[in-house]
């Protein structure tokens, strides 16, 4: 069992039961994915640049991304529809489990001048969404063999019905909140 699973069963599940006074143990937010998603537009000129994104995402998610293709051409970025344009990854149960653990404990620490995420990342639905602005944060990462620093997003969905219930969640597992 992951340590931050553990963390969610043996700190988190009681603390929130207590602080929303759930009568069921199955009305208690869990964690059900994490979507990481990167968005590499120069691949249009450059498709080496998004097996590049591929590699370095596989690294981060412990897992094979898959590629996304442009839903409409759009002519002002040419773009055509079916161009390949990013690449995303869904992660769930023990995968899930670990990245969570490692982007609270190792990634996030390591950006410049960090002071908390903001918590204004909430949808109203409970899920929590990240940007980060680049890929070097994560340890996997060989600095000497990326070609350009990307950004990726990271969302963050749980099974709470409110903001408030997702933020005490997250916050229990180790999420580092400014507010």
């Amino acid at each position: 069992m992951p340590t931050m699973k553990e963390r969610y069963l043996g700190e988190a599940v009681p603390a929130l039961t207590k602080r929303f006074e759930y009568r069921n143990p199955m009305q208690v937010p869990k964690l059900e994915k994490i979507v990481i998603n990167m968005g590499v537009g120069d691949a249009v000129q450059n498709p080496k640049l998004l097996e590049s994104a591929v590699a370095e995402m596989g690294l981060i998610a412990g897992q094979k991304p898959v590629v996304t293709k442009a839903k409409r051409s759009i002519s002002t970025f040419k773009i055509r529809e079916g161009m390949s344009i990013g690449a995303k990854v869904t992660l769930r149960g023990q995968r899930m489990y670990d990245f969570l653990d490692r982007l609270v404990n190792v990634a996030l620490p390591r950006v410049r001048d960090f002071r908390g995420i903001s918590g204004k990342g909430f949808d109203g639905r409970g899920n929590f969404a990240l940007g980060l602005k680049e890929q070097l944060i994560f340890p996997e990462i060989d600095y000497d063999k990326v070609e350009k620093i990307r950004g990726m997003d990271i969302v963050i969905v749980t099974s709470a019905r409110s903001d408030e219930e997702a933020k005490e969640l997250l916050r229990l597992l180790g999420m580092p909140f400014r507010d």
